[in-house]
């Protein structure tokens, strides 16, 4: 995988709020180049990068649920249940992230649990 290049760059034509940067990334295998805005050392995700994720996050999720159905948990019928809902709240708060190392945190450690999970154990 080629490396990202990314730019950093000052324009007094644009109105930018104080604290927001623009930022430029290419990434030399796609010839793209990507405009996204920095706020206080955040970079925001673009409708690109939520369209990029789209997928992984659903199998994550539909998995995650999968799994707490797995006979090796010790769980009742009813923890069952609740740790679904837990899942289902978990995954509706974290749509509503807008960083990108927010989100990449929190597909992190949904791969995790899941893997927690798969042996067997409660994450």
């Amino acid at each position: 995988m080629l490396p990202r290049l990314t730019l950093r760059i000052t324009v007094s034509s644009l109105k930018l709020q104080s604290n927001c940067q623009q930022l430029l990334e290419f990434s030399p295998g796609s010839k793209t180049v990507c405009h996204r805005e920095m706020r206080g050392g955040l970079i925001w995700a673009t409708a690109e990068d939520f369209a990029k994720n789209r997928g992984r996050v659903l199998s994550l999720y539909r998995q995650i649920l999968r799994s707490l159905n797995s006979p090796a948990l010790p769980f009742s019928l009813a923890v069952r249940l609740q740790k679904k809902a837990e899942v289902r709240a978990m995954f509706m708060l974290g749509s509503e992230e807008q960083s990108l190392h927010n989100i990449q945190d929190l597909i992190d450690a949904a791969e995790y649990s899941l893997s927690i999970l798969r042996k067997g154990e409660i994450p």
